[in-house]
């Protein structure tokens, strides 16, 4: 199916009582235990993830009013010992470089929780304002898993199709730029996408451009 047809196929298919996720799975041609052909990447979604999103800021000063301005839920540098009682209600990280000494201990609390920020992922920053903007507009991260899938949400079942069809095509468009020159043959083997409760529709590969 084309990508559009395939997210109405999404839409008409759910059936839960909540307002579903939409996601895409995409399988590539790379092999992930090969530091070299590791994908990952961030893009921020045209239409954003039709979730609210909890921020938290770790940074000091004028930074701290940067990060309000911006919208962040939690700003301080309190929050390092909060976490270390176990204080877990947020969905980002975002820290300033100088504070990276003191959040680096948390890595063993925050890494298995995919919490922990990394200056890949943009969230060790100076610019503190800007990365908490773009994380509240709908910014994601992804990273290929160790089988060569990558999994992300593009939004929810009541989005309309057109801009379920944008986030998407968004996010594509960041992991064919994110190919590794080391990977060889086919890149996008196979995508489809699928509500939280409903199967997987699966989409032609080639609807994103080059995928050989």
């Amino acid at each position: 199916m084309s990508p559009p047809e395939a997210l109405g196929k999404v839409k008409e298919m759910s059936y839960a009582k909540f307002d579903e996720s939409v996601d895409v799975a995409a399988n590539l041609g790379v092999d992930p235990r090969k530091a070299d052909q590791v994908v990952r990447g961030t893009v921020v979604l045209p239409n954003g993830t039709g979730k609210s999103v909890r921020v938290l800021a770790i940074c000091q000063g004028e930074k701290e009013a940067e990060a309000k301005e911006a919208g962040a839920n939690y700003v301080g540098v309190e929050f390092v010992d909060k976490i270390q009682e176990g204080w877990l209600e947020f969905d980002v990280c975002v820290v300033t470089p100088d504070l990276m000494g003191k959040v680096g201990p948390l890595g063993r609390i925050l890494g298995p929780r995919g919490l922990m920020p990394t200056p890949k992922a943009g969230t060790v920053t100076p610019d503190v304002g800007r990365a908490v903007r773009e994380i509240k507009a709908g910014k994601i991260e992804y990273r290929v898993d160790k089988t060569g899938n990558l999994h992300a949400p593009i939004g929810k079942v009541s989005f309309d199709v057109d801009d379920l069809n944008e986030n998407l095509q968004a996010f594509m468009t960041s992991v064919l730029k994110a190919r590794p020159s080391s990977a060889k043959g086919t890149f996008l083997r196979s995508v489809s996408v699928s509500s939280t409760m409903g199967p997987g529709v699966p989409i032609d590969p080639n609807g994103f451009g080059r995928s050989a």
